[in-house]
């Protein structure tokens, strides 16, 4: 499997083979996590960075009540930590959901890659403004669009998203979240959550078979959830871009 994170990358940036090879040999030592494990919890001071490499994991606060709120999904070629570092301290937790690969990697040798190919820097600091950019999408939904179209966007952003990295089909990708993960990622109970999927089938926008989304027709659900993945900022069909 080529390296996500490459892959990402290649969508906005032309890498050369020595910043190819920085990053492979960057994210080449792998650890094997398993799922609902917790790789960074609030309160802590992170030396190292993690990027995941395969399976998916969250950023979530966790409430005084034991309630969980998910504010992000982090996907293969996602940096869970990247600038954490500024701030000092964690103010929020990053667990895995399914059974994850990690890469550890230092901050040392973040420093030394960015100082060395100055396109990565740039690179990294376009891979945390659309961290930032989805967020501000994931607001948006749950200030104005209604619960149905909150998880239909939800589904449609994921399609975008795992297609860049080589994991999805033209209209459908594997899905390790329960109903929970959704409930907590979008502000619903799990009755609710219920209701919307049961909703979604019901008009034909969302497939579940096997742990596995289908989206058959995909205008018809991007419309639907108003969905514009410009927020993204892949641009497929705009030429690639270099440092000067």
């Amino acid at each position: 499997m080529l390296n996500p994170f490459i892959q990402k990358l290649g969508r906005r940036f032309v890498l050369s083979g020595a910043e190819e090879t920085a990053l492979s040999e960057a994210s080449a030592r792998l650890r094997d996590i398993q799922p609902r494990t917790e790789l960074i919890s609030e309160g802590e001071v992170p030396d190292h960075v993690h990027l995941i490499q395969k399976g998916f994991a969250g950023r979530y606060k966790v409430l005084p009540s034991g309630g969980r709120s998910i504010v992000a999904f982090l996907i293969p070629g996602d940096f869970c930590d990247l600038n954490v570092s500024i701030l000092g301290e964690m103010d929020h937790c990053i667990g895995t959901i399914s059974a994850c690969d990690v890469v550890r990697i230092p901050r040392s040798v973040i420093n030394d890659l960015t100082d060395k190919h100055p396109l990565l820097n740039r690179a990294l600091q376009w891979a945390g403004l659309v961290d930032e950019a989805i967020l501000r999408e994931w607001l948006v939904s749950m200030g104005r669009r209604s619960a149905d179209q909150r998880v239909a966007h939800l589904f449609c952003e994921f399609l975008i998203r795992l297609q860049t990295v080589g994991l999805a089909t033209e209209n459908s990708y594997h899905f390790p979240l329960t109903q929970t993960d959704l409930a907590d990622a979008t502000g619903l109970s799990n009755v609710h959550i219920n209701r919307v999927l049961q909703e979604l089938r019901r008009l034909k926008l969302v497939v579940f078979k096997e742990r596995r989304v289908t989206l058959p027709n995909v205008a018809a659900i991007q419309a639907y959830a108003g969905f514009n993945p410009n927020y993204l900022h892949l641009h497929p069909k705009a030429p690639p871009t270099r440092a000067l």
